[in-house]
């Protein structure tokens, strides 16, 4: 059995740098599919995990994004 813990935990801070970035929250499993979208404003910030039901995160739009990893930002052209 999986312990929660081994799966959740990674957090990833996504910021807008424009009006309407969307980000979409991808399952786990054999089939992917889309369980959660949120749409943020140019300066709003989220901060999403990883968890035992989402395997992946989805950002359509400019954002800028931090995770432990380093920066990250989306293709501004």
């Amino acid at each position: 059995m999986t312990n929660r813990f081994d799966i959740a935990g990674d957090y990833v801070v996504v910021k807008a740098l424009e009006n309407g970035v969307t980000i979409i929250g991808l399952t786990r499993g054999g089939v992917t599919k889309f369980h959660h979208s949120e749409k943020l404003d140019k300066g709003e910030i989220m901060i999403a995990q990883f968890t035992e039901h989402t395997s992946a995160i989805k950002i359509r739009g400019r954002a800028e994004l931090l995770t432990k990893h380093g920066k990250i930002r989306t293709d501004t052209d």
